[in-house]
């Protein structure tokens, strides 16, 4: 089935849709939703003082943090819910659903009392808040990867799909260019009594948008023909995980690709930051600024290397990255510490250091949607490609800043908290290289043979 579709995906209207508003109406939901869950994580710092008690900064932070990260930990959870949800019904739908309740529940926490209005029923309601996140957030990334995936022509999957990768980024900065605005607009004084609180609200603006831009776009053509065969399944999680083959599929990707690619996403953006701020006590403005200017650079190349990948293949990018972080990481952080002196803050030096770090992301983040997509069949993609996904981010990926800030406050070594993405980028780059084939020759229909021959269907060497 062509990408121009009709826009009810059944042939009831004339209207068509090109690829290239496909794509952007996909990434805009994706960027509003990275958007509101990554708001908490760039004002982190300010919440530590405004939702917990004041008297101990650094153990304030670490709980703010670790209120961070509690988003990530039930994102597995939305992803078996939606999964399920979005191999039964449909991507459109389950991605829909996955938008609103992520845009009800930040603009929520914009409206929360504050320590010193509520006492400790202000952190309770915001990790409650956050969790409602984690959930919601836990659907969107299956749905609209297998959505795109499956509009996607064979030969250009990796460079389609960068785009949802690149959203992630994308939500990042954009979080921190809004906070960065009212913090400017406003004043310091003025953001931390009342200013915060608009970056939140601001989202249901973006939210109803996003919504009517979604509803214009037709249903997976992928999905539409498990329907008509009746082919769609009953169970799919149970389905995904009940098939020895698939089964361990997902067990490779979770210990493989997404791993690597969780822990180099979030040291890049989140970590270095928290870094910053909490290790090298730079103040918010520059830290932030300096964060976001490295971010602005790399995320061109999230799109570069999933095109590339559709020339040369999904795993020479993604081992380089792997290999890279493994070499460069500790230089990367010694670079931004020397950025930080008595006499000053070398911003640039900084943003560079970032944009290093972000690119070494990119490598493996880039060709990932492509490269998940096309290693689970069709009946239960979205649930097979969403729990390695956000298992490996929600877990691997959301508790790296408290591990890694944990380790360089306990040892005192500023670099030990590298230990961690390091780690798991060994173990993805040895499962990656040996466990995970090469997929992009490959056509999303290949897994969807009934009685295929073992051999195409295992993930083994490449």
């Amino acid at each position: 089935m062509d990408a121009n579709l009709n826009r009810d995906g059944t042939g009831g209207r004339s209207t068509r849709i090109s690829p290239g508003y496909l794509v952007l109406a996909s990434s805009v939901g994706t960027i509003i939703e990275w958007y509101d869950f990554f708001l908490y994580g760039s004002l982190a710092i300010v919440f530590s003082r405004l939702f917990y008690p004041g008297h101990d900064p650094v153990a304030a932070m670490l709980v703010s943090v670790t209120a961070f990260a509690t988003g990530f930990a039930v994102r597995p959870l939305g992803a078996v819910i939606f999964g399920h949800v979005g191999d039964r019904l449909g991507r459109k739908t389950t991605f829909l659903v996955t938008l609103v309740v992520m845009g009800i529940s930040t603009a929520a926490i914009g409206l929360l009392p504050t320590f010193a209005t509520a006492g400790y029923l202000a952190p309770v309601l915001l990790v409650l808040l956050r969790l409602i996140q984690g959930i919601a957030l836990g659907g969107e990334y299956g749905g609209a990867n297998s959505y795109v995936a499956e509009h996607a022509p064979d030969g250009a999957r990796g460079r389609w799909t960068s785009y949802i990768q690149t959203m992630a980024s994308g939500g990042f900065l954009l979080s921190l260019i809004v906070v960065i605005a009212c913090r400017f607009g406003f004043g310091q004084e003025a953001f931390e009594r009342w200013g915060w609180r608009i970056p939140f609200l601001l989202s249901t603006v973006l939210v109803v948008v996003s919504v009517r831009i979604r509803m214009s776009l037709s249903e997976s053509p992928v999905f539409l023909r498990l329907k008509e065969a009746g082919q769609v399944a009953r169970l799919p999680v149970h389905d995904a995980i009940a098939d020895p083959i698939n089964r361990r599929r997902i067990l490779l990707f979770l210990f493989g690709a997404a791993c690597a690619q969780a822990t180099t996403f979030y040291t890049a953006h989140f970590y270095a930051l928290y870094y910053i701020e909490s290790i090298l006590k730079v103040d918010f403005l520059t830290a932030t600024l300096s964060v976001a200017a490295g971010v602005a650079i790399g995320s061109p190349f999230f799109v570069l290397f999933g095109t590339v990948s559709d020339r040369i293949g999904r795993k020479p990018l993604m081992l380089a990255g792997m290999a890279a972080a493994l070499l460069f990481y500790v230089p990367i952080f010694m670079a931004i510490r020397s950025a930080v002196t008595p006499a000053g803050v070398d911003g640039i030096r900084i943003a560079i250091a970032v944009f290093a770090a972000v690119v070494i992301c990119a490598a493996i983040y880039g060709p990932y949607g492509a490269f998940i997509v096309e290693n689970f069949p069709s009946r239960v993609r979205y649930t097979s490609i969403s729990i390695p996904y956000h298992v490996g981010n929600g877990i691997f990926g959301g508790f790296l800043p408290i591990v890694s800030l944990t380790l360089v406050t306990e040892t005192g070594n500023p670099y030990a908290g590298l230990i961690y993405p390091m780690a798991f980028c060994a173990v993805g780059f040895v499962i990656t290289l040996f466990f995970l084939p090469e997929t992009s020759h490959r056509k999303l229909s290949d897994l969807d043979v009934p009685h295929m021959d073992n051999a195409a269907a295992r993930p083994l060497r490449s």
